[in-house]
């Protein structure tokens, strides 16, 4: 079988009030929990408390900007959530989106592949309790080293859209992340990385029979994801790049309604989930038989008991 991820903190549940989520997913057929760090928590809070919670999880960040963070913090923060959950933890890095970096953290966004592979490449040193010195590509470190060594060094996945950025994870890193997709492109990502490097995704998941509301929620979504520079990249790549022309066309003329309004339901229905419990349970086993090794769940808030959710989505 195959892993069976879940995004944390879950909708409509305070971070707080997880625990008793947390210690029963095990029991219900997931092996790994993921955060994700947009505006609300954090990437690693989450998974801290989590790994004093259950020692039966696999944790992972999916995934921690290398902008956001400096590489020193960066090398502190995983080797923390190492130390809490040897042998289980996953620190997942990205370049996030000019938005979050530039927009709301007024730092550069400059050179992102390079940045994201001098951090992986910093970080395979540091993790190991070297001392750095050295010149990267986008950075340059003098003298930094851990004080908290642990071994085995987490693992590093990648977020991925592209070819060279999946290179880069195929390279260089134990896996890559990816995210909007549909079960048919994941072949054509799968391609890129070759047959035996983990490719996880984060697959927005909104387990109800009403239609109209999940499409609703499905398009809010979209349009904030896919307009996003490396999003819209990523599904030219794929073939929708003209699909997709109408939503791009009305987002930059400022009209955001009809944007969200003429994105097709073939593409919300390829690249949200949504249906019945047993419907979303069969969707997402179509992910994996085309080549996903980590589908990530990721809830969508429908005003319902978030753990009798997450109950009938697992596998057990």
């Amino acid at each position: 079988m195959s892993r069976w991820g879940i995004t944390v903190p879950f909708p409509e549940l305070p971070l707080a009030e997880c625990r008793r989520a947390v210690e029963e997913l095990p029991d219900l057929g997931y092996t790994d929990i993921w955060s994700s760090e947009k505006s609300g928590d954090d990437a690693f809070t989450p998974l801290a408390l989590a790994s004093q919670w259950t020692t039966r999880l696999r944790l992972g960040t999916a995934v921690a900007s290398v902008y956001t963070r400096g590489p020193g913090l960066l090398a502190m923060q995983a080797a923390t959530l190492a130390a809490l959950a040897p042998g289980r933890f996953v620190l997942g890095i990205g370049a996030s989106s000019p938005v979050i970096v530039r927009n709301w953290n007024g730092l550069e966004y400059e050179n992102p592949l390079a940045r994201v592979r001098d951090t992986l490449r910093f970080l395979r040193s540091a993790l190991t309790g070297q001392k750095i010195e050295d010149v990267y590509e986008t950075f340059s470190i003098n003298g930094f080293r851990l004080d908290t060594v642990v071994d085995p060094p987490p693992g590093i996945a990648i977020a991925a859209l592209q070819p060279r950025m999946l290179a880069v994870a195929a390279n260089e890193a134990d896996g890559a992340i990816t995210n909007w997709l549909a079960p048919g492109d994941v072949p054509q990502v799968r391609k890129e990385i070759g047959p035996d490097v983990e490719l996880a995704a984060r697959i927005f998941v909104c387990p109800t029979e009403d239609e109209q509301l999940a499409r609703r929620l499905a398009r809010r979504l979209l349009t904030a994801y896919l307009t996003v520079p490396a999003y819209a990249a990523f599904h030219d790549w794929l073939g929708r790049g003209e699909v997709l022309r109408p939503m791009h066309e009305a987002w930059a003329r400022g009209d955001r309604r009809r944007a969200m309004e003429i994105i097709p339901d073939a593409v919300v229905d390829e690249l949200v989930v949504h249906g019945s419990p047993e419907f979303c349970r069969e969707r997402i086993r179509s992910y994996v038989d085309s080549g996903l090794s980590t589908p990530i769940l990721a809830l969508m808030p429908t005003g319902h008991d978030p753990l009798e959710r997450l109950r009938r989505l697992g596998p057990a």
